[in-house]
């Protein structure tokens, strides 16, 4: 597994809860990226890894996709729950 070498972003409050259910899945980022593609959420990699390291915006589609995909809610991904 690799270490992040950034510090963490302060541009949303979901990537954190992102990649610890991604990988508490066992699922690989490329895999995510798999399935939010299914879901018509074009995201690459470097987005992905920002997004997860805090570092872009997350769009409300995105938002639900990753709710979808991760099978959790919006509402805990918001760290409301």
């Amino acid at each position: 597994m690799r270490i992040r070498k950034q510090a963490l972003g302060d541009r949303n409050i979901v990537g954190e809860r992102v990649e610890q259910q991604r990988k508490s899945m066992g699922m690989k980022q490329k895999d995510l990226l798999t399935q939010l593609q299914i879901k018509g959420i074009d995201l690459n990699a470097s987005g992905l890894s920002k997004l997860e390291g805090q570092l872009r915006s997350v769009s409300d589609f995105e938002l639900k996709a990753l709710a979808d995909v991760l099978g959790v809610s919006v509402n805990w991904l918001l760290g409301l729950e």
